[in-house]
Parts: structure tokens; C-alpha cells; sequence
């Protein structure tokens, strides 16, 4: 009987003891009570640059200018960016601040540096309340992570995306046209398969699974910005060391030219939560008959703020209830200042041929400038 009793108290002693009713808890090396400590999330790049110190940065591979008008042909490219630093860019954009539109023109590679320029251009032009910003660029491409970081910036920041006549956007750089609220395309765009920065694959398998992980963050990106995913899939069927050009009509059908889809629906969503939805359906209805008749072939620049305000009766704007949202308000005040080009807009074709070019470049930035105000 003695052994039963040992080996009872053995197993007993093997199990935790249960107070009795009552008892007070034992006490251990801190409160059993305390929350864990859990280490704060870094900053986000956004909120360091809400501050006016702002870490290190290089622009590396490309050069960028600043300009405060869409006229390339007769103001030039603009300032070349030597800083990013804070008062390097207080200095650059102050001279925008007016005129509300800075346009950047980048030429380069897609690189860590190209990310922190749209980044820091972005946080400047908020600070200044600058709402037009115009991503001018020419990129043969660059890196695919870099390329998806500064295009999430972009979209958070409100960036139209010019590639024009002359310019190229090829790889990576897609993935930042598709990134702008809208894109307008005269030069090249080109796409092949998009490959891992440094590669490890040693064999056709692994490379596969290096490309089938790229390949689904690519999907997953261009899916948020209202692009075709089959331009992936178009991407891997093409060797890296080739180029195949985008025709305009893929442009359109993939949604790499025109209006972001994902934004307009987006500013719909907005916009109806705002001013409700009849006046979401006759602003919409407002601007496909503007696109019709305001901005039909052979119709001028100087007359588009007049042909909005003739139509505006027609679809009960200007609006009581949402005066700032009314479309035609909008097109009569901004597009006088979105292009600059009224007093040569009757002689440019005539000068067209004989300008050496400059006429038809002219006319590019025209048409750059109206999508702008789609």
C-alpha cells in the first residue's frame, strides 16, 4: 500500500498545483497582467516627409527637371535637379507654387533614386498645394521592385504620365505608366519579361519559380491600377534581351493610354458620396458630350471654355448643392490655364511645315495637355 501512495505523490508532484479557492495567485518575475511590449512600426517614407528632415537620398541613373509649364517646345525642360534634399526642392518647386503645375521630367533607369524623386516631388507639391504634377518621362527601364514602389507612391499622389513623341518607356517603366491617374503616350512603349534584380537560378526550374513570384506581383500590381493582368502574361512570352513594341490600339485595350480606370472609379465612388448619384450621372453624361462636340476634330483650344458653359444648362450645372464639382465651372475656369498655347493655335499648322518640326511638337503637347482635362 506504502508504494501506491509514493507513486500517487510522484504523478502529483508532476502536474501544476491548483490553488485552493480563495488562495492568492503565486507570484512571478512580472505582472502576468502586463501587456506585452511590442516594438513601434517604423515611419512610413510618407510620414518622414511630412517632417523637414528628410534622410539622405541620391538620385542615381537619371537626370530630372523641374518646370512649371506644360509648353516644352517654348519654356524649355525646365531646371536640373541636383538635390533632394528639404530646400533643395522648397527652391525648385517655389516657382510653381502660382501657377499650380510642376511637371518632372525624368531621363534614366527605374532605380531607388527615381522612387525618393517622385516621392519628394509628391511631398513638396502637397506642402505647396501644387495639384497638377506631370511625370515626364523617357526610362528604357530599371528595376522591377523599384519600379512597383515608386508606382504605389504615384498613385497615392495624384501624377499624370506623359511618354511623348521622341520619349521611350520600355520593362519597368510600364509599371509606372500604369501607376499615373492618366497616361498619355506618343513614343515607344515596350515589354519583355521582368527578372529578379540578382537572380539566383542556376536551372530552367528555378527560374521558373523566380518568374511565376514575379510574375504574381506584377498581376497583382497592374490589377490595382486598372491595367490588363494579360500584359503580364504578354511580358513572359518575350525574352529579356528583346522589345515588343505596344501598338496604340493595345495601349487603349490593356488601359496603359487615357484615364486610369481604377482612379475614375474611385474619384466616382467619392465624388457620389459627396454630391449623390444624379449629379454623378449628368456630370458623366456632361463629359461625353463635351468629348463629342467641344472636342471634336477642327474645333479650337480658345473655344472649349465657351462650348462648356453652352452646355452646361443642358445638364442642370452650375450645380447648388456641389458648385466646386460642377464640370462645367471646371472646364470654363482651368482650361485657359491648362493651355497655354491659345495665341498660336490658328497659325501653327501653317508654321507646321516649315518650323524645322516644332510646329507638330507643339501640337503633341496640345494634345498631351487636353487629356489632362479628361
Amino acid at each position: 500500500m506504502l508504494w501506491l501512495v509514493c507513486v500517487l505523490g510522484l504523478i502529483a508532484c508532476g502536474k501544476d498545483a491548483v490553488p485552493p479557492p480563495g488562495a492568492a495567485e503565486p507570484m512571478t518575475l512580472g505582472s502576468q497582467n502586463e501587456t506585452p511590449k511590442v516594438a513601434p512600426a517604423p515611419p512610413s517614407e510618407a510620414e518622414i516627409l511630412r517632417g523637414t528632415y528628410w534622410p539622405p537620398a541620391k538620385l542615381d541613373g537619371g537626370v530630372a527637371r523641374i518646370s512649371c509649364e506644360y509648353d516644352y517646345p517654348s519654356f524649355g525642360e525646365g531646371e536640373r535637379l541636383t538635390s533632394l534634399d528639404f530646400f533643395s526642392l522648397v527652391d525648385a518647386l517655389s516657382p510653381c507654387q502660382a501657377r499650380g503645375v510642376v511637371r518632372l521630367r525624368y531621363q534614366g533607369k527605374i532605380g531607388a533614386g527615381f522612387t525618393a524623386l517622385v516621392q519628394r516631388v509628391a511631398a513638396m507639391a502637397t506642402r505647396m498645394e501644387i495639384q497638377t504634377r506631370i511625370l515626364d518621362i523617357d526610362s528604357s527601364g530599371g528595376h522591377v521592385e523599384e519600379a512597383i514602389r515608386a508606382g504605389d507612391s504615384i498613385a497615392e499622389s495624384g501624377w499624370a504620365i506623359w511618354v511623348r513623341d521622341g520619349s521611350v518607356c520600355h520593362s519597368a517603366c510600364v509599371l509606372v505608366l500604369a501607376a499615373g491617374d492618366t497616361r498619355s503616350v506618343e513614343g515607344k512603349v515596350g515589354i519583355h519579361r521582368l527578372m529578379r534584380d540578382r537572380s539566383t537560378a542556376t536551372s530552367r526550374a528555378e527560374l521558373s519559380r523566380e518568374l511565376r513570384s514575379i510574375n504574381q506581383q506584377v498581376r497583382d500590381y497592374l490589377e490595382r491600377n486598372g491595367v490588363a493582368t494579360s500584359v503580364s502574361d504578354l511580358m513572359m512570352t518575350v525574352a529579356n534581351r528583346d522589345l515588343r513594341i505596344l501598338t496604340a490600339d493595345e495601349l487603349k485595350l490593356f488601359g496603359l493610354d487615357g484615364t486610369n480606370a481604377a482612379q475614375d472609379d474611385l474619384d466616382r465612388i467619392r465624388l457620389t458620396r459627396k454630391c449623390g448619384d444624379d449629379f454623378v450621372r449628368r456630370r458623366e453624361a456632361f463629359r461625353r458630350a463635351f468629348d463629342a462636340q467641344c472636342m471634336a476634330t477642327g474645333k479650337n483650344f480658345e473655344s472649349m471654355p465657351e462650348c462648356a458653359k453652352a452646355l452646361q444648362g443642358e445638364y442642370g450645372f452650375p450645380d447648388k448643392t456641389c458648385p466646386s464639382d460642377s464640370p462645367a465651372d471646371l472646364y470654363a475656369r482651368d482650361l485657359p490655364d491648362l493651355l497655354p498655347f491659345e495665341e498660336e493655335a490658328v497659325s501653327n499648322e501653317a508654321k507646321a511645315a516649315g518650323d524645322g518640326g516644332k510646329g507638330a511638337e507643339k501640337g503633341a503637347a496640345k494634345k498631351s495637355a487636353s487629356r489632362q482635362v479628361e
